[in-house]
């Protein structure tokens, strides 16, 4: 089984690497609820710290699909294809994915995503607490200067 390496970390921040993300089959956990255990599927939240969001790299073999449909109570959940192509399903709709395709799903949103490609589909999951963002972008931030040392 694959871990995540850390690269560096201080007191703002928490840097990792995964790895090639062609090597994410090598990654597996075991689900806190059911006992099972998913391969290809790396999550980042405890990795990185973080206290906003939670990020898992995930990856479903070609020809296959999720094997569940699920739901959250509170969190909404962007999917971000980054390689492959396929069917995405919320509730009862049904459409085609691919690589650039990003999808936002509310909390009650009944999802499920296969992968129809002759390769090993990746993609990102970005999750956290639907209605929590006050602020984005360059509302939420200022210019400061800075002596870069690359």
């Amino acid at each position: 089984m694959k871990t995540i390496e850390k690269i560096k970390e201080d007191k703002n921040y928490t840097a990792v690497d995964l790895g090639n993300l062609d090597e994410l089959m090598e990654y597996s956990l075991i689900h806190k609820v059911n006992k099972n255990k998913i391969e290809g599927k790396v999550f980042l939240k405890e990795a990185t710290k973080s206290t906003g969001t939670e990020i898992s790299f995930n990856s479903l073999a070609p020809k296959t699909e999720q094997p569940y449909f699920h739901i959250h109570y509170k969190n909404e959940e962007s999917y971000i294809i980054l390689k492959g192509y396929g069917f995405f399903q919320v509730d009862g709709e049904c459409f085609e994915i691919k690589e650039g395709s990003v999808v936002r799903v509310a909390p009650d949103g009944i999802r499920g995503i296969r992968n129809d490609s002759d390769e090993t589909m990746i993609y990102m999951v970005v999750q956290s607490r639907e209605n929590s963002l006050e602020e984005h972008t360059t509302d939420d931030g200022e210019r400061v200067t800075f002596d870069p040392k690359w």
